[in-house]
């Protein structure tokens, strides 16, 4: 076969990296992408996954927009893969399709009261203060104290917006309503929670100690948990850099304690409580809505593990966030394991629940591997994805028109508001310019029917 026609759906880093990858691969026939996004704009998880304080992190936009003005793919956003777009579509305009949609769901606490009104999934809140455009404009920050479960960057992440002074996210590209949610918030304690150890955490060093420069913020550590003779920690753990790194801040973090308690510095307006060998087991609920976290302390078991103690503790509260981990979500007439929360597949093949290959079908990405790595990751993963797709090339699809234009076509006429590359050029400058009129980087433009009606010139 002279030339392959590939659609990838979902336009996230995932996505990005998997059509650059193929692009530059040696391969013995010419190739042509189409990239198709549910959201008007590109970039996924690095636009509205990732903390707006983080801008070093969000500085792979560059390399991602590299690949996308290199003229060589094609972008359609705003188009819903399922509702605007058929499995049997792609198949009649193409040759195989990659699946890149990531997850985007919250893993669930399986503890009683979870339920509660003011308990709430990571997942959620970042796309809130991300400004996601299918989210509510507004968030209920209504408590004084406030948990969070989880001992990974998306539980720090979420701490870190949750006990910042909102004046301090100015520089940031935080949307207009979320600064004026998180001015009002009236957080005075956070407690974050973790069922093992402080040498365990799954923190880079970078965010724990961009955590503890928070302005105006206290880090109150329990020295009990600091106490436990952990052989496994001591042999293996203190081997890695980074856990020696992530062990001298918390160990500076003590040491200003002891100073605060001993009178020799004023106390902060607000505190941030880390928890470890904490093990939540019930969200304690009065009147429908959370009131506090019962929490069991567990100790080491030599080997990297954790043993319950029996005692148990209760942390008083008003809203409680989980973060520990996301979930895939279910594609329209694509195999799906619900256990695990990705599309079933053998380095990249996806396979049917039977364990069969589908022709044509492929993943990467966190849909592939579920929530796992960081965002440089998925390039070695789509490697692996584009090593399988391009030995298969006997069982692609063939695809009835091969003619460019026949999709942008089929999604006119369906009535498909579909934005492009150029249209996204238009958003990226104008969300710009609101930012330049504030004394800001970026303002992000959250409505939908905004982001496609600028996109598209409307």
């Amino acid at each position: 076969m002279s030339k392959m026609r590939l659609a990838i759906v979902g336009a996230g880093p995932a996505g990005i990296y998997a059509a650059d990858l193929l692009l530059k691969a040696e391969r013995d026939f010419e190739v042509e992408i189409d990239l198709f996004e549910q959201l008007p704009a590109p970039y996924g998880l690095v636009r509205y996954g990732v903390s707006p304080d983080h801008p070093r992190i969000k500085g792979i936009i560059t390399a991602l927009r590299d690949v996308l003005d290199s003229g060589e793919i094609r972008f359609f956003g705003n188009v819903r893969y399922g509702q605007d777009l058929t499995l049997d579509d792609l198949k009649q305009h193409y040759n195989a399709v990659i699946f890149s949609t990531g997850a985007i769901r919250d893993a669930m606490l399986g503890v009683p009261g979870i339920d509660a009104e003011g308990s709430y999934g990571a997942a959620d809140f970042v796309s809130w203060f991300d400004g996601h455009p299918d989210v509510p404009r507004t968030w209920p920050l209504e408590a004084a104290s406030v948990g969070v479960v989880g001992n990974g960057n998306v539980a720090l992440d979420i701490s870190r917006m949750l006990i910042k002074h909102a004046d301090d996210l100015l520089p940031t590209e935080i949307p207009d309503n979320v600064y004026q949610g998180l001015k009002a918030n009236p957080i005075e304690e956070l407690h974050l929670f973790g069922r093992r150890g402080p040498k365990y955490v799954k923190f880079t060093p970078l965010e724990l100690r961009e955590l503890g420069e928070v302005r105006d913020v206290d880090m109150v550590i329990d020295e009990r948990d600091f106490e436990h003779a952990d052989p496994y920690a001591d042999e293996v753990l203190a081997k890695n850099k980074q856990v020696t790194v992530m062990t001298r801040i918390m160990d500076k973090w003590r040491d200003e304690q002891r100073a605060r308690e001993a009178g020799e510095v004023e106390p902060a307006s607000r505190r941030l409580h880390m928890h470890f060998w904490s093990k939540p087991v019930e969200v304690v609920v009065e009147d429908g809505r959370v009131a506090g976290l019962k929490i069991e302390r567990t100790r080491p078991d030599g080997e990297g593990g954790t043993i319950d103690t029996g005692e148990f503790e209760v942390i008083p509260m008003q809203s409680l966030y989980r973060a520990i981990g996301y979930f895939g979500s279910p594609l329209d007439e694509i195999p799906f394991d619900e256990a695990r929360g990705v599309i079933p597949n053998e380095q990249g093949r996806v396979l049917d629940l039977e364990g069969n290959r589908v022709p044509g079908v492929y993943a990467t990405g966190w849909i592939k591997r579920g929530p796992v790595g960081l965002i440089g990751h998925t390039k070695s993963d789509a490697m692996e994805t584009l090593e399988c797709l391009m030995a298969d090339a006997d069982s692609w699809w063939r695809p009835e028109h091969g003619d460019a234009a026949t999709i942008p076509e089929l999604l006119s006429e369906r009535g498909v508001p579909f934005t492009n590359l150029d249209g996204w050029h238009r958003l990226d400058e104008h969300e710009l310019s609101l930012g330049d009129a504030a004394g800001r980087t970026r303002i992000k433009v959250v409505s939908r029917d905004e982001m496609t009606r600028i996109s598209r010139g409307e």
